[in-house]
């Protein structure tokens, strides 16, 4: 039995099984049009955008240039942590899709679930002090429920056919369905072979909402939020790298393989034509080797890649407390 190509949302919409990832890091931005160009082309229908990319004029033009009809292609955006507040959230849809060049987009996800002080033209307000750091609107990034339900209107108005959360764990997903009125269609999170993310899968599928994986290779975030730097990514691990030589793949599709086999859609990142042919191309893998790749964070425990701790000053994964519980941060204190 082959690998699904989509995965059919709560709402009945179609969302494919492999889309693009365009986040480009520290790399810039410069490739980005011509990536995305050359995934169309290659058969991606998938263009997963965020408006703190800063990169969605380039997906529009290439989306423009291309010339595959709109409805074919499923795009994605985010509503950055500037744009929390509830009379901000449909703005800074506009702003997106100004830049996208287009009407609508298919999926709208609530980037993160902390805000930041939002200063002219909702542009991040740095630390007094020069550290670099965002200043966190504390109240904002507890009332994320309050912009969920601003997100809502976004499909009413046709601006967003789905909506969604991002980097959310199982304590704040549960907040937000407390008040929801639309279900959250996905959920965007970092999960690869070192960072299976079980629990949240269950749960999510649970409510019948599908689970994305962005970093599903593993990944190098820019520094300021990069956890593990020095921890090698899974597709160097040496059981993975002989599960691929048994079944004729590369790492990396034995990654992807292994998440979508689990019911899982993936938006790997890639300017190589080869690298995103080759992502395209995945299978089924064998159960007694899909076991090998699922229990590998059991041997060396879970690592996770994205980690704004240390930027923001708490931890928005605690499963145990709703972060931020405090109204300051440690270099606050003089």
């Amino acid at each position: 039995m082959d690998l699904p190509e989509t995965f059919v949302l709560n709402n009945g919409r179609k969302v494919p099984a492999v889309g693009l990832g365009t986040f480009q890091g520290e790399e810039g931005n410069s490739l980005v049009k011509n990536a995305v160009k050359l995934a169309l082309a290659l058969g991606y229908r998938h263009i997963d955008g965020a408006h703190a990319y800063g990169n969605e004029r380039e997906i529009g033009e290439a989306i423009k240039e291309s010339g595959i009809p709109r409805q074919e292609i499923f795009v994605t955006s985010k509503l950055a942590q500037t744009w929390h507040e509830p009379a901000d959230v449909e703005r800074a849809l506009d702003d997106s899709l100004k830049s996208l060049q287009l009407d609508y987009v298919d999926l709208y996800l609530m980037h993160f679930p902390h805000a930041y002080k939002a200063g002219e033209n909702n542009k991040t307000i740095r630390h007094p002090s020069g550290n670099g750091k965002p200043v966190i609107d504390y109240s904002l990034s507890r009332r994320y429920p309050e912009t969920w339900q601003a997100m809502e209107k976004l499909v009413a108005s046709g601006k967003a056919h789905s909506i969604g959360l991002s980097n959310f764990n199982i304590l704040k997903t549960k907040r937000v369905l407390e008040v929801a009125k639309i279900i959250p269609a996905v959920i965007q999170v970092e999960i690869h072979p070192y960072l299976p993310q079980h629990e949240l899968h269950q749960f999510a599928t649970q409510h019948g909402i599908l689970v994305m994986a962005h970093q599903p290779l593993g990944g190098r975030p820019v520094p300021i939020v990069r956890g593990h730097p020095d921890e090698p990514f899974p597709t160097q691990d040496q059981k993975i790298i002989d599960i691929a030589s048994k079944c004729d793949m590369t790492p990396a599709q034995v990654c992807l393989s292994w998440a979508v086999q689990r019911g899982i859609a993936v938006v790997p990142k890639s300017v190589s034509e080869a690298h995103m042919k080759q992502n395209l191309q995945l299978k089924r893998l064998p159960d007694d080797l899909f076991l090998v790749v699922d229990r590998l964070s059991l041997e060396r425990g879970p690592i996770r890649f994205l980690d704004p701790s240390r930027h923001i000053g708490f931890d928005i994964f605690d499963e145990e407390k709703d972060q931020p519980v405090d109204n300051s941060a440690p270099w606050d204190i003089c």
